[in-house]
């Protein structure tokens, strides 16, 4: 083996233009015939399927390079067009030099010294693309102004550009002239390379003339080719079709003008040879109509063919089809390990392993080889040590192919049990969606999975079907199984707690085992362990508890206290003493999927994940066993309710129903008590809504209060296995309010949902209230508001998938390329910072302990149990403290201290919690090469799926819409330059915090009136040219204004106005009716007072102080106002953030504001991953956007931002400018085919 094979890894990819010299150098025929084939069916020498340029039959030879169809490149062809041709994807740089320089000298029509300046300006912002493009901006600007050229004194012309290609210069009488290609491409000949570079090309790449065609590469046969059909006849691929057009009516043009044609023919033709090379480029430019084959769909060329979702980047570049994969449905079996995953015999015959022969397998491999393809288990291919490969299918002799196995052989024996895969569930949305898997062939046709694996995968088994791959390389088999096995994923890295565990009947199982009145027989109890696999002593007694059972398989000096979601509210009921569960059920709360600090989750910390497991292989088979023997059903008898309580539901309707037709009256005759600033019949609404919502939780507790405990509904409820106290309260009670949008259903028939009501009816049962249960059954009506309800929940998915699908795809984008150095810090590829340390503390979310590097406290408590002797001083736990202290972050240190102070613990003790303290806090260190970027944007992309797109409103006191859920962190992360609801949280300085009144003076201050908010009539009087307005004292007292305030902030000019009680008079020196009111307009629109944005403020009591909130915002005039704290008071508009008090600030909300978010929806997701995405977000100095206008954007790779979005423009805006991507980021190595640059491909050894 030759050493250099280890160098063959490309470098970089250097991006640039074709000179027509280049394109004839290269090319290998002049393609001048339009057809393709002749009669007989053989290709036409200078046609476009000529044998030079490779061929597509097998068995023919290439006549360029005498290689079969399988071994020649294929090589190009060169068509002469016999007029230039602008090149569609660069028209607009052609505007823009024709813009900048001068058509006689073709020089940028700037003086020398300012070219200077500006060319010295471009040399030190070099690798910066937003200073470059800021400079190329100005001096485009400046040039276009100039008229007349500083080196030559000729005049410049105005250029007129129509796209998609048509350039024109006006003339000084206005007279447009039409440029034709062939003088565009004389003109940019004569700019200087210098001044191409200045202009930010690079004329070593692209020279400006080369933007005009006069040459047209011809691809190879390989890449258009054409295929046969059933009938016999040929078709071509679209691009074939394409160049025959162009080769049809470059002739006519080469014609015209022998035969001396009028020119203005020659340019008509001219010009339609200019609109099929631009549709052979791109057929989708705007302007001009597409190019249709024959059956009329559009033709697919050249940019179609790279761009979107099943083009050449995203389609065969960044992901594609690979090999050694299957798919099928998966069905549960909670009998395997939660680590294998059953396969069927059929798939297992069909996917291999390579095996290398050796001393040691020869033997066995023999075996598989004469048991060929059709015996399980056995092998498909063999390959000898030549590289041949013997395919076993067609092997007679199957023996003597075995006997002649020898070292170096290697064997593609069939799956067989222990061997490692990968099981994947699409969509993929974080890394648990893809494990390693050890298989167990089974019987069957479907892919076995253990339930209790289901939640990663977020997999049901209602006709879900999942993908398995086989790793075929030794390393591949490795690092699945050490990275990605089941057991190493237990604990999740969106917020460092379990994401496997028991589900659904595992936890009933559970809880109605170890419930106290559960006695098991010896028999039972033997039954049960064996099934759990249990291998040592069992005492002897006349019956067990469940709690013993389980006992059997905690670690021997485990303990554990913790609250049940049976009891709940905080109480300790669960206790487990050296490894005895003592009291307390164990439900969803000890050992469910997706719960931090439970049982399962201190164990998986504690002993780590190959003891929790074996404790889920065990205990979760006995749950089900013993479930199984119990028995456990729900039927209809468990929600019948006694007569009474029906009588009590139908009084609570009754009521409410009264209640609201009184609130409805009470509006009617306006006593209605309103709040400030709420319109009279949203009042209502709320009064009703909650009316309604009040009666279907009385309802809900009446049922709960006649529940037995022994009701399999409330077990299933209770203990968290499945649904909830509404669903009981919806099947037993009654199903109460259905809301579209979070408001009643008013909506259908005008001012009506249903034609069955009256119009305007706003009573209960007309707007979507639903007193009957499921159990007795919905009437027709109550039945088609439900359908209305449940149909927005569908849509709402719908919709959310989507967005939340494309946020994840960009974030995932914008964050790949982020990896942990052996530094610790987070750098972009190019090596600038963006944290010093990840996440702040440089801990890996996923080592962590629910977020924390070290539990000090359960360590603690731990050592405890086994801790003899007198306390130590605290003078020598300090000392203890320091000795680690350069060795923890300052908040464990703290943490330690303050721990170990209350503990009581001896001096031994002390020192060994600081040294574990150490090792554990080591141990959690994020580890080089980890790909922090895509699991912090997987760790915010997940959740989106989960959450809700309603934007709330806060009714009543705080009278202001807040937008949340998934649009709220859309908006956050696309880093808008307005919220859609913009609000402040304004503190105030000690004096005014203290009192309401004087808050409520700085919120009247502030909220933005205009003469219209504080008006109640206006009239014009144009007899005698007067504008009279009326004030409303109501208005006025809201906001703390007096007619006088009002009349001084509209004087000014030459009006004069007059104040007369609540009447401003304004004399407007005209008595023309149009000018009246023109001026009543303008002056209704005339600030009065308050801070211009803040539309709303209201004052409200926040941990003891008073403070304001506002709907919009306006930070840098509101921290100029007195008495308002400048410290505190902030906004949630990020730009704004950024502009007033600096990028870190804008940081620091943003962090603040994504977390809101995200808390808001119940989901949690660690600080550290949201820190990396706010400081990738600001680490520019600039807050900028997650997607193709901010980090993609800003990415040094032409290939990655080409592989993301606007494909075809990224490709040419690289060639013009001669950019070369070193491959430094992870899509564009798999773009290429090499290794991405995190985790272990990260690990360079220089030999």
């Amino acid at each position: 083996m030759s050493e250099n094979v280890f160098l063959n890894k490309i470098g970089a990819i250097k991006f640039t233009l074709m000179s027509p010299t280049e394109i004839r150098k290269y090319a290998v025929v002049e393609i001048t015939v339009p057809e393709t084939y002749d009669e007989d069916g053989m290709p036409v020498q200078g046609g476009l399927m000529d044998n030079r340029l490779g061929v597509l039959e097998p068995g023919q030879k290439c006549k360029t390079c005498g290689n079969t169809a399988s071994n020649c490149p294929g090589h190009f062809g060169y068509i002469e067009l016999a007029e230039p041709v602008l090149h569609i994807a660069f028209v607009d740089d052609i505007h823009k030099f024709l813009v900048t320089t001068c058509k006689k000298c073709g020089r940028i029509l700037l003086p020398d010294d300012e070219i200077e300046a500006y060319r010295k300006q471009l040399d030190e912002a070099r690798g910066n693309p937003i200073v470059l493009q800021k400079i190329t901006k100005e001096i485009v600007a400046k040039a276009k102004k100039t008229k007349i050229c500083p080196h030559c004194g000729a005049k410049k012309l105005e250029i007129e550009f129509t796209k998609p290609h048509t350039f024109h210069e006006i003339t000084e009488d206005g007279a447009p002239v039409r440029l034709m290609p062939s003088q565009i491409r004389e003109w940019l000949e004569r700019i200087p390379d210098s001044d191409v570079e200045v202009l930010g090309y690079d004329p070593r790449s692209a020279r400006p003339e080369w933007m005009v065609l006069q040459v047209l590469p011809v691809p190879p046969v390989s890449v258009r080719p054409s295929i046969i059909l059933e009938t016999g006849t040929r078709s071509e691929d679209d691009l074939t079709h394409k160049l025959v057009d162009i080769l049809r009516v470059n002739q006519r043009v080469a014609e015209a003008k022998e035969s001396g044609t009028p020119p203005l023919i020659i340019q008509d033709l001219a010009d339609l040879l200019q609109y099929h090379v631009t549709t052979y480029f791109d057929n989708e430019v705007s302007g001009i109509p597409q190019a249709h084959h024959r059956s009329g769909r559009p033709l697919r060329t050249l940019a179609q063919r790279l761009k979107g979702k099943e083009g050449r980047f995203r389609g065969n570049l960044s992901g594609k089809r690979v090999d050694f994969s299957s798919r099928t449905v998966i069905s549960p079996d909670p009998n395997i390990d939660i680590a294998e995953v059953g396969i069927p015999i059929e798939v297992a015959k069909r996917l291999t392993v390579p095996e290398r022969v050796t001393p040691w397998n020869i033997e066995f491999l023999r075996e598989l080889v004469k048991n060929g393809p059709d015996n399980y288990p056995g092998a498909n291919y063999v390959i000898r040590p030549d590289g041949i490969k013997i395919r076993l299918d067609y092997v007679q002799d199957r023996e003597s192919l075995a006997n002649t196995l020898t070292y170096d052989y290697v064997v593609e024996r069939h799956l067989m049990n222990g061997d490692v895969v990968l099981f994947n569930r699409q969509p993929s949305l974080h890394r648990m969606s893809i494990m390693a898997h050890f298989v167990r062939v089974l019987p069957g046709r479907t892919f076995r999975l253990h339930p209790a694996v289901c939640p990663p995968y977020n997999a049901d088994f209602d006709g879900d079907e999942m993908n398995l791959h086989v790793p075929q390389s030794l390393d591949a088999q490795a690092e699945a199984m050490h990275l990605m096995a089941v057991q190493n994923q237990i604990i999740t890295p969106r917020y460092g707690a379990p994401i496997m565990g028991a589900i659904r009947d595992y936890i009933t199982g559970a809880y109605l085992l170890t419930r106290d009145k559960t006695k098991l027989s010896k028999q039972d109890m033997m039954n049960l362990a064996y099934v759990g696999g249990y291998k040592g002593e069992i005492p002897e007694k006349q019956y067990y508890t469940g709690k013993e059972l389980v006992s059997l398989f905690l670690p021997k000096d485990f303990n554990f206290v913790g609250t049940s979601k049976w009891v709940g509210g905080g109480k300790n009921d669960i206790l487990v003493k050296n490894g005895q569960l003592i009291s307390g059920v164990l439900d969803k709360a000890s050992l469910g999927a997706e719960e931090p600090d439970s049982m399962l989750h201190r164990i998986t910390k504690d002993y780590g994940p190959q003891t929790s497991r074996n404790l889920l292989n065990s205990l979760l088979k006995i749950f089900i066993e013993y479930l199984t023997r119990r028995g456990f059903s729900y039927g209809y008898d468990e929600l019948e309710i006694p007569e009474s309580v029906k009588r009590q539901l139908k009084e609570i309707v009754k009521e409410a129903y009264e209640n609201v037709l009184n609130y409805i009256t009470q509006y009617r005759e306006n006593k209605l008590p309103i709040l400030k600033g709420v319109k009279p019949e949203d009042m209502l609404e709320n009064y009703i809504m909650n009316e309604l919502s009040r009666a279907r939780d009385k309802a809900a507790k009446i049922v709960e209060k006649v529940i037995s405990e022994e009701n399999s509904g409330f077990i299933m409820a209770k203990t968290g296995a499945r649904g909830s106290s509404l669903n009981l309260g919806q099947m037993m009670a009654m199903l109460g309010q259905q809301s579209i949008r979070g408001k009643r259903i008013t909506r259908g028939y005008t001012q009506r949902a249903l034609s069955h009501f009256k119009k305007g009816d706003i009573t209960p049962e007309a707007t979507g209230f639903v007193s009957s249960s499921f159990r007795d059954g919905l009437n027709v009506l109550e039945f088609v508001f439900h359908s209305m309800a449940g149909r927005e929940g569908l849509v709402d998915t719908a919709v959310r998938t989507q967005q939340s699908g494309y946020l994840q795809r960009r974030l995932i984008n914008a964050l790949e390329h982020t990896r942990v150095e052996y530094d610790l810090t987070i750098r972009d590829p190019e090596g600038g910072i963006i944290q010093f340390k990840y996440g702040e503390d440089g801990v890996d979310v996923s080592k962590s302990d629910h977020g924390l590097a070290v539990n000090v406290k359960r360590l603690v408590e731990i050592i405890k149990t086994t801790d003899s002797g007198k306390p130590a001083s605290a003078s020598y736990i300090k000392s203890e403290v320091e000795k680690v202290k350069e060795k923890l972050n300052p908040k464990l240190v703290k943490d330690l201290e303050s721990a170990l102070l209350n503990s009581g613990l001896s001096e031994k003790a002390v020192t060994e919690v600081c040294n574990k303290t150490v090792e554990k806090y080591v141990n959690s260190l994020v580890e080089p090469g980890e790909a922090v970027g895509v699991v912090a944007a997987q760790s915010v992309g997940e959740p989106g799926t989960q959450m809700t797109l309603r934007t709330f409103h806060f009714a009543g006191v705080r009278e202001r819409d807040v937008t949340l859920g998934l649009p709220r962190l859309i908006e956050l992360l696309d880093a808008r330059k307005e919220p859609t609801t913009p609000v402040m949280e304004i503190y105030l300085d000690e004096e005014y915090r203290s009192s309401a009144e004087k808050a409520q003076e700085v919120a009247r201050s502030i909220i933005f009136t205009k003469l219209e908010n504080v008006v109640s009539d206006a009239a014009v009087e144009p007899t005698e040219g007067i504008i009279v307005f009326t004030l409303s004292p109501q208005k006025l007292k809201d906001r703390g204004l007096t007619p006088e305030d009002v009349a001084k902030a509209i004087e000014g000019g030459k009006r004069k106005i007059e104040v007369s009680g609540n009447q401003i008079i304004v004399y407007a020196n005209t008595y023309e009716l149009t000018a009246l009111q023109a001026i009543q307009k303008k002056m209704l629109n005339s600030r009065i007072s308050g801070v211009p944005g803040i539309i709303n403020a209201s004052v409200v009591n926040k941990e003891g102080e008073w403070m304001i909130e506002t709907s919009g915002s306006n930070l840098s005039k509101v921290l100029a106002i007195p008495h308002v704290d400048p410290t505190r008071t902030i906004s949630n508009n990020i730009h704004e953030v950024a502009n007033v008090l600096g990028i870190e600030a804008a940081r620091n909300v943003l962090i603040k504001e994504i977390l809101e978010v995200l808390n808001e929806q119940g989901l949690e997701v660690d600080y550290r991953h949201i820190s990396l995405i706010a400081d990738i977000m600001t680490s520019r100095g600039i807050v900028l956007p997650v997607g193709r206008h901010g980090i993609v954007g800003f990415k040094t790779s032409v290939l990655a931002k080409a592989a993301f979005e606007i494909t075809v423009p990224t490709i040419a805006e690289a060639a013009a400018r001669g950019l070369s991507d070193e491959l430094l980021g992870v899509t564009e190595n798999v773009i290429v085919g090499s290794t991405i640059p995190v985790g272990t491909g990260m690990v360079q050894i220089y030999m």
